[in-house]
């Protein structure tokens, strides 16, 4: 896609559409409109109509990505994005109290996750050490 011209800035910024951004991130044109849909996701429109989203969408798609594997739904990633470092390198706002005791709450549960994992891997361990005939053999 050709790049626009910013007026104000007055330099030249790469923008896509929806199928090169769901190209470039490996989400789907479906799940890049509900992200719009949620307000997570802003794009333009080009004179016909088409969705136009900047470069760095791709790094926010990717971000969305990471929080809703982190656990979130869409709702708390519409309110935690404006806290959290946009284009520009800063925060537009800053997050509320109770968003973030929600996250340290959200951030304790996967900690107790990774607890529940590591001991499942080591039960594993155990059970592979002893059906494999090696369980009190010298190492070597």
């Amino acid at each position: 896609m050709e790049p626009a011209i910013n007026a104000s800035a007055g330099t030249r910024e790469v923008h896509m559409r929806i199928g090169e951004l769901a190209g470039r991130t490996g989400v789907s044109e479906r799940s890049l409109r509900y992200y719009e849909e949620q307000g997570l996701l802003v794009a333009g429109r080009t004179p016909g109509g088409h969705r136009d989203y900047p470069d760095h969408a791709v790094d926010r798609v990717v971000l969305i990505q990471e929080l809703f594997a982190a656990g979130l739904h869409s709702t708390k990633i519409a309110e935690l994005l404006p806290c959290m470092r946009d284009a520009d390198g800063g925060p537009s706002a800053l997050a509320t109290p109770r968003l973030v005791a929600d996250l340290t709450a959200e951030r304790d549960r996967i900690d107790r996750m990774i607890g529940d994992l590591v001991r499942s891997r080591e039960v594993l361990d155990e059970v592979i050490e002893t059906a494999s005939g090696r369980a009190g053999l010298p190492a070597g």
